[in-house]
């Protein structure tokens, strides 16, 4: 999908899993990447922060040019 800056960040809790996916275990945490998402998410790194204005998922993507001011989508 796309945001108002080009790719968009997607995630949702699944136990379904294609052959393709990309799987990746650390700390006991468990994440899919689809094979045509993985390209623009090579050496990304993907981080969960608990703070007092929520909680949430923060991405930090060498491949990204530009993101929105939002931060909820990039572009390569």
């Amino acid at each position: 999908g796309g945001g108002c800056s080009g790719f968009q960040y997607d995630f949702e809790i699944t136990t379904d899993r294609n052959e393709d996916d990309l799987l990746i275990t650390n700390g006991g945490v468990t994440v899919l990447v689809d094979e045509i998402s993985s390209q623009y998410m090579s050496n990304a790194v993907i981080d969960y922060a608990d703070e007092l204005i929520g909680a949430s998922f923060k991405i930090q993507n060498p491949n990204a040019t530009a993101s929105c001011g939002c931060g909820t989508s990039f572009s390569v």
